[in-house]
């Protein structure tokens, strides 16, 4: 049963990623999770008819009270805080590795996008929708996570539903072409040409958090925020820009002397031009990059 049990392992990070957007907080509820499963009396273990289930039952109980506990502390985060971004395989070359980065699937339910939205559920709102609409588990299931009725739960995968609608943007194809122009843009410093890849009313948000500079406040607007971009790109000789999957859609990493120093992930409004860009700058997030390219200098 030992093998079986450490099995589950890839899928409750996948679960714990989506439900907390911060793979250090993941890994640690799920490292929680069979801690409790090991301190049970063998005789209890073997009572246990699905241990699968037990786990994902406790890592989604773990989940409920970090994100109670995280809402205050990102309200004194320096900044905004963003989900952690994940690199795509060909940022990662050792993909055997047990990094919990490795074992993340990427879909459309951990594009940065969608991980913005569930930002913006309750607690509760959350587990319920991404335990029964992403990954398929029973209100049955989830009720016993949320110790409520599973009546109550499918209200609360209702009421997240309609978030998702509300909250994302309309899906456009395209995206790598796009990134690329913006690339050249902004290598370029052609203010002109990355006001006509944004959307007028495009918002960027930035994540430092106090540890890196980046801006406080999200800048909002198009020529606002192209003239940013190329302002940065002044300030900042020696920067590589690569293109990289970013959460599993086309992104940007900015790159000097082989250190990974910020991720930027994008989303597309329905005419194709730039809604939303999100910058982590944040080092303790940019960690699992560090294998991108050049060998990290740590």
């Amino acid at each position: 049963m030992g093998d079986g049990v450490v099995g589950e392992r890839r899928q409750l990070i996948n679960v714990a990623y989506r439900l907390l957007g911060s793979l250090a907080e993941a890994e640690d509820a799920v490292q929680e999770a069979y801690a409790r499963w090991y301190a049970l009396p063998p005789s209890r273990r073997h009572e246990i008819a699905s241990p699968g289930a037990w786990l994902t039952t406790v890592t989604g109980r773990i989940c409920l009270d970090v994100l109670g506990s995280s809402r205050a502390r990102r309200e004194r985060y320096v900044g905004a805080w963003l989900p952690d971004p994940l690199p795509g395989r060909a940022g990662r070359p050792h993909g055997t590795s047990g990094d919990p980065a490795d074992q993340l699937v990427l879909d459309d339910s951990v594009t940065m996008a969608f991980l913005v939205v569930l930002e913006t559920m309750t607690p509760a709102e959350r587990v319920a929708f991404v335990l029964h609409d992403v990954f398929r588990y029973p209100f049955a299931e989830v009720a016993g996570v949320l110790d409520r009725t599973p009546a109550a739960c499918k209200q609360l995968a209702a009421s997240a539903r309609r978030r998702v609608r509300t909250g994302a943007p309309a899906p456009a194809g395209g995206q790598a072409e796009t990134v690329r122009r913006v690339k050249e843009a902004w290598e370029a410093k052609d203010i002109a040409a990355l006001v006509d890849l944004l959307d007028p009313a495009a918002v960027m948000t930035a994540d430092g958090g106090g540890l890196a500079g980046a801006a406080l406040r999200p800048v909002e607007g198009g020529p606002h925020i192209a003239r940013y971009m190329a302002g940065i790109a002044e300030k900042a000789p020696g920067l590589e820009l690569l293109e990289r999957p970013v959460n599993g859609t086309p992104g940007l990493v900015a790159r000097r002397a082989g250190t990974v120093l910020t991720v930027a992930a994008f989303d597309l409004a329905a005419d194709g031009r730039v809604a939303r860009i999100w910058v982590i700058r944040n080092p303790e997030k940019l960690r699992v990059w560090a294998g991108d390219g050049a060998p990290s200098p740590r």
